[in-house]
């Protein structure tokens, strides 16, 4: 089983998750992040430290974000690794829970 970020992180972009991660598992893109699930460890720690509440263990993910699945996978493997915690995007409060913000994915 792997962690997966979905949808709430696009354009809030938090990095909380990465400070912790003990295996650098997750890649920045430039409005998102992504964790690779070949690298991923299971560990449980990075979904408790986003503050958009936008990672959830595979098996918990919600039906609608099912396709972050392919998606995480797909752009971890295009985007760099993340290791050190960034500041958020200065309206990234402001974009936390807005809905449908697939569209504005930038990869």
């Amino acid at each position: 089983m792997t962690f997966v970020v979905a949808e709430n992180c696009i354009k809030c972009k938090y990095t909380d998750c990465v400070e912790v991660c003990p295996v650098d598992c997750f890649h920045e893109g430039p409005n998102f992040l992504a964790i690779d699930p070949d690298e991923c460890i299971d560990c449980t720690l990075c979904e408790s430290e986003c503050p958009a509440k936008a990672i959830f263990a595979e098996d918990d993910l919600p039906e609608d974000q099912r396709a972050f699945l392919r998606i995480n996978a797909e752009l971890a493997k295009l985007w760099p690794t993340l290791t050190r915690k960034k500041a958020a995007p200065p309206d990234a409060q402001e974009w936390d829970g807005v809905p449908d913000k697939l569209k504005l994915l930038e990869r």
